[in-house]
């Protein structure tokens, strides 16, 4: 077992194995999925572009069993926490690669509406019997919406309990991936019923659907590589786990003043904490005692550098103060990170 495995408490070592099982089982199942899409495709835009989507959709789960194996190696003089940022990094790529992709398809979408393409779409001989082949394509756009919903709603769990970014972002997307068949399923039937247009409208909506997913989660992951205040997985709020250590804080008789200052490190936190402290405190062993007991808050703390100052600076405009994760008025700048 390695150290990162050691790392980690027992249930979240079985969350992280069911959920590498999980992405390998949504990676087969997606490869349906894209195969069901390319042989129905025909020349619809906004079958091209639901396919293109869907072999996009490949990256996030690729990224996230990359990032968890490479996180397992051992640290190193070279990386003396380890490799532990590398799901950071791995979020980073699955945004760039949405948005990026999203932005040409939009292009090549607003050409074909440009150049008034008008797709067609002509029969298949099933069984002795002729059939519309729009049909087939809505069946296998049907078929390209549910799995994504059941296995989105099952990656939202394991996401939260692990704190990745790459899953949640992966769970997410996947929920939301009804759009794109919908959109796709009003596309055929559009040329069906003569609106040639129909079809590179409905690739569009696909496309900006992604591009909103892409930018989206690629200003998250640059925030969390430009160590922004820590954030829950859902980005929604600031870590709570910060108020936790402040607690601790607050509550030693010894400790006057305290600054914190955390970042992500992938799903672990690390940081400093400057503390201004009671005449003849700290002593090293009682140093010692509480970074061991701030470690031990949770499984999520991995590093804190504890340094103990005369007085503390002033703090930045926007610092988050004890009263709350959130940011400070102007005209209470002084008050921040204070007891």
């Amino acid at each position: 077992m390695s150290s990162y495995e050691r790392r980690l408490p027992e249930a979240q070592r079985r969350t992280l194995r069911r959920a590498q099982w999980l992405q390998l089982v949504w990676i087969l199942v997606l490869f349906s999925i894209i195969a069901a899409i390319y042989l129905s495709a025909g020349n619809s835009q906004a079958m091209k572009t639901a396919w293109i989507e869907d072999a996009l959709s490949l990256v996030p789960p690729i990224a996230f069993l990359a990032a968890t194996w490479i996180e397992g190696w051992e640290p190193n003089a070279r990386f003396p926490l380890g490799y532990v940022r590398v799901s950071s990094i791995s979020y980073l790529v699955s945004s760039v690669a949405l948005a990026g992709v999203a932005i040409f398809l939009i292009i090549d979408s607003t050409l074909t509406l440009i150049r008034t393409e008008h797709a067609t779409i002509g029969s298949v001989e099933i069984f002795g019997t002729t059939l519309w082949f729009g049909w087939v394509m809505i069946a296998a756009l049907l078929y390209s919406v549910i799995p994504p919903v059941i296995f989105g709603r099952l990656k939202m769990k394991p996401a939260r309990e692990l704190h990745d970014k790459t899953l949640w972002a992966d769970a997410f997307m996947n929920k939301a991936d009804w759009l794109t068949g919908l959109a796709g399923i009003v596309g055929v039937l559009g040329i069906g019923i003569g609106w040639w247009w129909a079809d590179a409208v409905a690739a569009m909506i696909i496309a900006a659907d992604v591009l909103r997913d892409g930018f989206k989660h690629t200003r998250a992951a640059i925030h969390d590589l430009m160590d922004e205040m820590p954030k829950t997985v859902d980005d929604s709020e600031f870590e709570p786990l910060i108020d936790q250590v402040r607690a601790h804080l607050n509550a030693l008789s010894w400790v006057e003043e305290s600054r914190l200052r955390f970042s992500e490190e992938g799903r672990y936190l690390a940081g400093s904490i400057f503390l201004v402290t009671a005449e003849g405190e700290p002593t090293p062993e009682r140093l010692e005692q509480l970074e061991r007991d701030i470690l031990s808050l949770h499984w999520r703390m991995l590093d804190v550098a504890i340094m103990p100052r005369s007085k503390l600076a002033q703090p930045l405009v926007g610092e988050m103060g004890e009263a709350g994760l959130r940011p400070l008025p102007k005209d209470r700048v002084g008050e921040s990170g204070a007891r």
